[in-house]
């Protein structure tokens, strides 16, 4: 790994957690900016996170489930792209303020079966409607109860829900964390 800054050096978690499924949107350009803006597919978290998701990954594994990481560390440049294309802090946070994916302890996750294949969960990724909200009326049985099981997973090992985005999930001592713009370029996979 590239040496950084910190004490609590950023982790490829798809070295971390093998069988985790990366669907890392924001290098594609299906996301809401509709260009990539990664360079690679990667998802990278602080170590302490990182350890903590692996955990949430192990107690999902054992019921058969894999994780489905849409997306980790955000670059602050990133989070200014986003910001542009979107500048309503309700769905995308100010880059002036910064959010817990730019301290690299936010992850957005899905479920899959043991096979890799995603399971239905309450909307899409980055779907910012009314079934984008934990517990929201209206969405399927099969689709609100794995919405309910990852979060059960990610909170038990240690992360904090969004209450408006049934993926995202923090570390609970992220917002202490300084912002990083470290581009994925430099942290060596």
């Amino acid at each position: 790994m590239t040496a950084l800054p910190l004490a609590d050096p950023l982790i490829d978690l798809q070295a971390l957690i093998p069988d985790a499924v990366l669907d890392i949107r924001y290098a594609t350009k299906e996301n809401l900016t509709g260009r990539p803006l990664y360079p690679f597919a990667a998802a990278f978290l602080r170590r302490s996170a990182a350890e903590k998701l692996a955990k949430a990954a192990a107690g999902l594994r054992a019921k058969g489930l894999r994780l489905v990481i849409y997306d980790a560390y955000r670059p602050l440049s990133v989070q200014a792209a986003l910001w542009r294309a979107k500048p309503d802090a309700r769905f995308v946070a100010n880059p002036a303020k910064g959010s817990s994916h730019n301290r690299a302890g936010a992850i957005d996750a899905a479920l899959a079966d043991a096979s890799g294949k995603a399971l239905p969960m309450p909307s899409a990724f980055d779907d910012f409607g009314p079934f984008a909200r934990h517990g929201a009326a209206g969405v399927p049985a099969e689709a609100r109860r794995n919405a309910e099981t990852l979060k059960a997973a990610l909170e038990a090992a240690g992360f904090v829900s969004l209450a408006d985005e049934w993926w995202h999930y923090r570390d609970r001592d992220a917002l202490e964390w300084p912002l990083l713009d470290i581009p994925f370029e430099q942290v060596t996979r």
